[in-house]
């Protein structure tokens, strides 16, 4: 354990942190299977492409609900406490799932669940997780403790995407039917839910000399609402082709087996790994607002002309290459959030923050998915990286001026 502190935790960072980035890193590795397997365990049980968006859009308009509902009365209650009790929902969704076989059924488990069909983390988890980092760490020590959670959940992610090959090789070498191998998956899921709820045991209770209570949003409500505008419209284009559409994408444009998909995801999740890792160094170069714009804009551009690659190498080579940018904004943007409002309202903040983005991004993979269904196949690709630019561009205009004023929200601080 204590090789792993070291490994884990920056200097400076609290060791309340640890759980958090081992906690984070298990999730990850059940998610990036499942985004993959997803569609493909809903179209071996018999469903098509317009119920795979569905179930997409239900999954994430369900975690936004449940994240606006943290934010409204979450001070109320104990970190650890909401973090166990998640972990426990998590659990019973893999079970439900590997247990289920009617749409409806599914798709309320899809909606109260934790299920993740998108490359990032759009849980009720992460603003719980974020408030409590933010309270880990001070200055430099912050952004690199953000950048490492956001480095385990990229690392981890790519190895549950390459683990989406395993249903195949289980229904080819052994006695089990391919739905069961893709069934037994997500009672894995499940079973990482327990895990979590385990490690998450760990974190201190409230004591004499505990931090700060959270409060609910009130000094820094102004900025907060015009953060979530903005992270809503890149949400929004995120939407339109989160993993499990772009897996289904793959399917359908190029014929992809599923365990090549599955190695193109892992490759992927390893390319935004290691942009995990320079991500704080350019924080403290060019400053937080700046790495998450100029990061993004060429990843929109390589998704962008993805979208009419003629060939499959062609196509995976440039999302290789937008892995290696588009998700580098994700741990200046977390430190950025944390760094602007007051310590007392971080968690409601990431909660505020994560609402719009989780509802604008329940809306778009039925939109996707309708486009994928009419044979539109470019058109969600392009229309996420249109609206991605557009996102960067007002992002940075609305904020460079706060970013002046506020050196600290800019750089490593």
């Amino acid at each position: 354990m204590g090789l792993i502190r070291r490994l884990l935790l920056p200097d400076g960072a609290e060791p309340a942190a640890l759980p958090l980035l081992c906690g984070r890193a298990l999730r990850a590795l059940v998610d990036g299977y499942v985004a993959v397997l997803l569609p493909a365990y809903l179209i071996a049980l018999g469903f098509g492409t317009w119920e795979v968006g569905v179930l997409a859009t239900t999954t994430l308009a369900g975690s936004a609900l449940a994240t606006l509902a943290l934010g409204a009365w979450g001070h109320r209650f104990h970190h650890a406490d909401l973090l166990r009790a998640t972990a426990l929902l998590m659990a019973a969704t893999g079970f439900a799932f590997a247990l289920g076989s009617a749409y409806w059924p599914l798709l309320l488990v899809a909606f109260v669940g934790t299920l993740n069909p998108s490359s990032g983390d759009v849980s009720v988890f992460l603003p719980l997780e974020h408030a409590r980092l933010a309270d880990a760490a001070q200055g430099p020590a912050r952004t690199t403790l953000f950048a490492r959670y956001s480095l385990l959940g990229a690392l981890f992610a790519a190895l549950g995407a390459l683990a989406a090959g395993a249903p195949d090789w289980l229904a080819q070498h052994t006695t089990l039917s391919r739905v069961s191998a893709l069934r037994a998956m997500f009672f894995g899921y499940g079973v990482v839910g327990l895990g979590v709820w385990w490690l998450y045991r760990r974190l201190p209770a409230p004591h004499a000399g505990a931090p700060r209570q959270p409060a609910a949003l009130s000094t820094s409500r102004p900025v907060v609402l015009r953060l979530a505008a903005l992270f809503s419209i890149d949400s929004f284009a995120g939407g339109l082709v989160i993993n499990a559409l772009l897996a289904l994408w793959l399917f359908r444009r190029f014929d992809l087996s599923l365990t090549a998909a599955g190695s193109f995801f892992f490759w992927a999740g390893l390319a935004s790994a290691a942009s995990q890792l320079v991500a704080p160094l350019l924080a403290r170069r060019i400053g937080l607002l700046n790495t998450m714009v100029f990061t993004h804009i060429p990843a929109s551009l390589c998704l962008i002309a993805a979208a009419f690659a003629p060939q499959v190498e062609v196509a995976l080579a440039l999302m290789l290459l937008r892995s290696l940018l588009s998700q580098m904004d994700v741990p200046a943007r977390g430190a950025f959030v944390m760094a602007v409002v007051t310590p007392e309202e971080r968690t409601a903040a990431a909660s505020f923050t994560a609402v719009p983005r989780s509802l604008a991004a329940a809306a778009s993979p039925a939109l996707g998915g309708a486009l994928f269904a009419a044979g539109w196949l470019a058109a969600p690709l392009v229309a996420c990286g249109v609206l991605k630019i557009s996102y960067d561009l007002a992002l940075w205009f609305a904020f460079r001026r706060v970013a002046a004023h506020h050196g600290t929200a800019t750089s490593a601080d």
